[in-house]
This record gives C-alpha cells, structure tokens and sequence, in this order.
C-alpha cells in the first residue's frame, strides 16, 4: 500500500529548520535591543557589533550577548 501524501502539511524538516530560523532571528533582535541599549559603547563600536551581529548570523549575536556585553554596575551600599 502506498501511503498519500498531503502535499498542503509541511515534512518534520521544515518544522525544525522553521523553528531554529525563528530562534536565529529572536537570538538577532535580543542582541541588536541589547546593542541598542548599551551606552558604554562609542558609536563606532555600536556599527562594528552590528555588523558582526547581521553578516554572521548566530555567531555574531552569540558574541555579543556571551563576550561583548559588559556587566551592569553593582549599586552601592
């Protein structure tokens, strides 16, 4: 017996690749609103993270939100 496929329902693999481009683009605004607003950064230094962040897709937020980011300063006593 073959078995009918519907063409209208999407195969495993498309879910999966849908479900980790969503993270990938969620991942990309996280760290471009981080970006945004960090103001420890000069402008420059802003440019050159965003363009890491867009031309490297995970990678380049991943560095941001692991490496780039600087710790908030702890209030005072």
């Amino acid at each position: 017996m073959t078995e009918r496929i519907n063409p209208l329902m999407p195969a495993g693999y498309d879910i999966v690749w849908s479900v980790i481009a969503l993270a990938a683009l969620v991942l990309l605004v996280v760290a471009l609103v981080s970006l945004g607003r960090d103001k420890s950064l000069t402008p420059g230094q802003t440019l050159v993270w965003i363009l890491v962040a867009l031309l490297l897709p995970v990678v380049g937020p991943a560095a941001w939100l692991i490496a780039g980011r600087r710790p908030a300063p702890k209030p005072a006593d």
